[in-house]
């Protein structure tokens, strides 16, 4: 069995240090890999990555994470990606890592990700300029997440993960209001997750939202925005990893 922890939304700021790492440091206990997905700090500059950074610096366990849009709101999404890395974690954006913890082989997949609604009342690639282009942000997010995730179908995986911040499906905004779905998500995302092939999807971004949902093609879906989630962190587990009984 595999155990993934996850947590998205944790907004750090320097009043905030030290809040979750009492709580890191128990992951080895509970868990085999952590996944951050997206809004790590209030505003994305460098002094609140810092932050993040020393939350997880040092863990017993390997750290992914993408970024949200909280933290390109500086515009310095590379600097503050660059703080995470020199802290040990793993940062995505159209990429694909593979962890092994416990003798397991852990894929994961990640991007941002972004808005445009969902099938029946989304965004299309039809007018203005800037309509064009925040639908077109949208789909190169997705096909990114797609390759990266087919990318892991090669890599001898014994599970693949999608790590997102904008969800990929309405079920987990539930509890928002419908006037901002558009901008909570798109069904792109979820067709780039069903056609990549993905065991779990994890995303944050929608605070008011629930915390289990599904694509269409059956992949689980889990919102662990930490207002949702309401701790430091939440436990899935996944089947797969090396036989227990092997070498016994």
């Amino acid at each position: 069995m595999i155990r993934v922890a996850a947590v998205g939304d944790i907004h750090m700021a320097p009043e905030s240090q030290g809040t979750l790492r009492p709580s890191f440091d128990t992951l080895p206990e509970c868990a085999d890999v952590l996944l951050l997905a997206g809004d790590l700090t209030r505003h994305g500059t460098p002094e609140e990555a810092a932050v993040v950074a020393r939350e997880i610096e040092g863990l017993a366990v390997p750290v992914v994470a993408v970024l949200g849009n909280h933290d390109h709101h500086d515009e310095r999404p590379e600097e503050v990606t660059a703080i995470l890395r020199d802290a040990g974690a793993h940062v995505l954006e159209g990429e694909a890592v593979v962890v092994t913890a416990g003798g397991a082989r852990i894929g994961v997949a990640g991007t941002k990700g972004f808005g445009g609604g969902f099938v029946g009342r989304c965004a299309g690639e039809f007018g203005e300029p800037l309509m064009k282009e925040f639908v077109r942000y949208t789909r190169r997010s997705a096909d990114a997440l797609h390759g990266a995730l087919k990318d892991l179908g090669g890599r001898d995986c014994d599970v693949r993960i999608a790590l997102t911040h904008f969800a990929p499906v309405p079920d987990t905004l539930a509890g928002e209001p419908l006037e901002i779905y558009p901008f909570l998500g798109s069904y792109l995302l979820a067709e780039a997750i069903d056609t990549g092939g993905a065991d779990l999807a994890v995303h944050g971004h929608a605070h008011a939202g629930t915390e289990h949902g599904m694509t269409s093609g059956g992949v689980r879906v889990r919102n662990v925005a930490q207002p949702v989630i309401g701790q430091a962190f939440q436990v899935y587990h996944l089947p797969g990893g090396p036989d227990p009984r092997q070498g016994a």
